[in-house]
């Protein structure tokens, strides 16, 4: 599942570099210039992949990033809890902080690398800001 460029990429992030695994939806290229395609992949078994590799930053506040439902958006994000669920098992810290929609892309505007998706679920786009290999 974890591309042989995906890996180059989480090994050569550093601490404290963030990392988005943006669906289906998210405009990856406009975003980043640094995209890893994985289409066809579902953003929870990327996640699962991932965080066998990837400490998350015990030394920050939020280690993982949501955007929030757009207000008057009827949608309740059921991928979420498999987020919640994957974090919790793989032992990382994992405060997530839910970021305005905009500000989300702000902040993914800033991170070391984008992977697209082929997520269909809406709002699964996160964030994970990478800690200390230890």
């Amino acid at each position: 599942m974890l591309s042989p460029q995906l890996v180059k990429t989480l090994m050569e992030m550093g601490h404290g570099d963030e990392i988005v695994i943006a669906d289906g939806n998210f405009p990856s290229h406009t975003i980043s210039s640094n995209v890893i395609r994985a289409d066809g992949l579902s953003a929870v078994d990327l996640l699962k992949a991932i965080m066998q590799l990837f400490p998350l930053d015990s030394y920050s506040e939020h280690q993982v990033f949501l955007m929030e439902v757009v207000p008057g958006d009827a949608y309740s994000p059921v991928i979420w809890e498999d987020y919640k669920t994957i974090l919790h098992h793989s032992g990382e810290p994992s405060a997530i902080e839910f970021l305005e929609r905009f500000a989300f892309y702000e902040r993914a505007k800033r991170s070391f690398a984008v992977i697209a998706t082929g997520e269909k679920a809406l709002y699964a786009n996160i964030i994970l800001k990478k800690g200390v290999i230890k």
